[in-house]
């Protein structure tokens, strides 16, 4: 099959491609207007597949919409082109609403067009799957404010949305809409909602990489307030798996959280990096004695959510996916991918990355 991936130089869109190109032999077409989050040297297997197109588009481009759809023709879109950032969202919320709410609409637009005029077979077979956060759901009670013996709950495919800052409302914005248009059109829907990912190619401003790179400085590792904030963390390379599965066999209307199993503290997190850091590069900056010696405790993010949690029952027992990655041997790989591709991320820290990009959807090496 054709793919059609948004948001395909991003993260999470990056581990979805190259887990295509790698492990399948479908091909794909990335879609991506290469905002500062967006670097194609994330995909480093693209570069002499012939599986794999570039598109340089904004979502919000009708025109470009339409022709990149007309052109290639795909048999699925994954919609996960976003603004992600929680900071980035309380400092300046406009580019979420812009992208994440109007980019939504335009693709379901252009995709729904496209989808009409497709042969009935085609038709059939054609599915939008919309890729969102458990962030939409709002936050769940803290172990330290519970009795004993009391349930903690999980996030299930039916819990209430809550969101509590633009970013999370945005993207719950844009679930509705996607499921509006199931509803309203018939268009052939599915959307999923995941927990915290981390993994390779992480943007540093993203809490896992950040902290790798200032210890590896010798830098302060801030911590929102105490560090008791909790989430459940999923490796991304298992999101990819879980992504392509939900988007080839999942049923049609259907909501499928995709989570980690993995419930820490903050402050466990970055405690955890300190130690395989210590493990690791011994060899530390100069001044510093232990990494733990960094961590810095800042003002607490307004509207702080104080912890998620995924079941991810459904998706076990309906298509069979489990995460491959416990968070240990997860977090260990991570570390090591960042002690060994230092070139990748001094370019994005330099910027450097960003001083090749494409035009007229031809990569330029």
């Amino acid at each position: 099959m054709k793919i059609l991936v948004t948001g395909g130089a991003g993260f999470i869109g990056s581990a979805v491609i190259r887990y295509i190109l790698s492990d399948t032999k479908h091909s794909v077409v990335n879609l991506d207007k290469l905002t500062y989050a967006g670097n194609l040297e994330s995909i480093p297997v693209s570069l002499h597949d012939e599986r794999y197109v570039f598109e340089q588009v904004d979502i919000c481009d009708v025109a470009e919409l339409d022709r990149t759809l007309l052109t290639h023709e795909p048999d699925i879109i994954m919609h996960l082109a976003a603004e992600s950032h929680v900071d980035r969202s309380i400092d300046g919320p406009g580019e979420f609403i812009q992208t994440n709410l109007v980019g939504t609409y335009t693709l379901l637009e252009a995709a729904r067009k496209y989808w009409n005029c497709l042969d009935r077979n085609k038709k059939e077979a054609f599915r939008f799957h919309h890729i969102s956060t458990d962030e939409v759901y709002g936050d769940l009670p803290h172990p330290d404010d519970v009795t004993d013996g009391q349930y903690l709950p999980l996030f299930t495919e039916r819990t209430s949305y809550a969101p509590s800052s633009p970013y999370s409302a945005s993207k719950a914005g844009s679930d509705h809409l996607v499921r509006a248009w199931l509803r309203t059109y018939g268009f052939p829907t599915i959307v999923t909602n995941c927990s915290n990912n981390y993994g390779p190619y992480h943007f540093p401003e993203k809490l896992i990489p950040h902290i790798i790179l200032n210890a590896l400085a010798g830098k302060p590792l801030p911590v929102y307030g105490d560090g008791s904030q909790i989430r459940d963390w999923l490796y991304v390379e298992d999101h990819a798996r879980a992504l392509i599965k939900v988007a080839i066999e999942g049923q049609i209307g259907e909501t499928y959280n995709i989570g980690g199993h993995n419930e820490k503290r903050n402050i466990e997190v970055v405690e955890t990096v300190c130690s395989l850091l210590e493990e690791l590069v011994p060899e530390k900056p100069k001044g510093v004695s232990a990494y733990t010696d960094l961590i810095t405790f800042v003002k607490d993010r307004p509207g702080h959510d104080v912890r998620y949690a995924i079941d991810a029952t459904k998706i076990a027992n309906e298509l069979e996916w489990t995460p491959e990655e416990t968070f240990e041997s997860g977090m260990k790989k991570t570390v090591r991918w960042y002690l060994n591709n230092q070139e990748w991320w001094q370019r994005v820290l330099s910027g450097d990355y960003q001083m090749e990009r494409v035009g007229d959807g031809v990569e330029k090496n």
